[in-house]
């Protein structure tokens, strides 16, 4: 801690003795401020630079900056939607699993009813059509039952299969906002290393996954039917 403010007090003590600090408002003893912002950013500009280098580093730098910003609306604008679209598939997944419960059900229904209707059938055999009769309602009362299960079991089949499709397009959206968010995040570093190294040509190589990014941003928010099928594999 100690040579931390000591190397404050004589960075600003040397401050204090440049031209910046020589109009005599800083009295002996006190921190010198007044930092200027656009002062530390020249500093960090090579002197070697001329007028035309300078600007094409200043340029490239606001153009590094739309670029972050801009990117980084989009990404929050498409974590949004794929937010939305993970508590969809949850759900999807949620009632799949419920109406697969409920054909299981449905099939043990019939299963029994079907065995019971076995028993009553072999259990009327040879006996008089008196006692026949009586063994009548019993059976077509179990055969109404095991074939509503029949029916009710695939009905809710049918639905389990509806929600694995719902699901499975829900996933296939998902894998866009996956990509775009990969693609935008490399973008972004390599912006970075553009703003560091004052590159014009990295700027440009930055735009490629840029595209490719927003390019798969926009099929998820629009609905496009843009996947590469062999990536996406390769990364699930």
């Amino acid at each position: 801690m100690n040579e931390v403010v000591a190397w404050m007090l004589w960075y600003n003590r040397a401050r204090c003795s440049s031209k910046q600090c020589a109009s005599g408002l800083i009295r002996q003893g006190t921190l010198c401020m007044d930092m200027d912002p656009i002062e530390l950013i020249d500093s960090t500009t090579d002197p070697a630079d001329g007028p035309q280098q300078r600007a094409s580093k200043a340029r490239l730098n606001t153009c590094v900056a739309i670029t972050v910003s801009v990117l980084a609306t989009f990404m929050g604008l498409c974590k949004v939607k794929d937010d939305n679209i993970v508590q969809a598939m949850q759900q999807a997944q949620a009632d799949k699993l419920d109406h697969w419960n409920y054909y299981q059900a449905r099939n043990l229904r019939e299963d029994l009813a079907q065995a019971t209707l076995t028993q009553l059938r072999l259990a009327a055999e040879g006996q008089t059509p008196e006692q026949v009769s009586r063994y009548r309602p019993a059976i077509d009362r179990y055969e109404d039952i095991a074939r509503t299960q029949a029916t009710k079991k695939e009905e809710v089949k049918a639905q389990a299969e509806q929600d694995q499709t719902t699901y499975d397009a829900l996933n296939y959206r998902d894998d866009q906002f996956d990509l775009s968010d990969a693609l935008l995040a490399v973008a972004i570093s390599i912006l970075a290393v553009t703003a560091l190294t004052g590159q014009w040509w990295m700027y440009g190589l930055a735009l490629v996954p840029t595209g490719f990014g927003v390019l798969m941003g926009l099929a998820g928010l629009c609905g496009w039917m843009i996947h590469p099928d062999r990536l996406a594999a390769l990364l699930s």
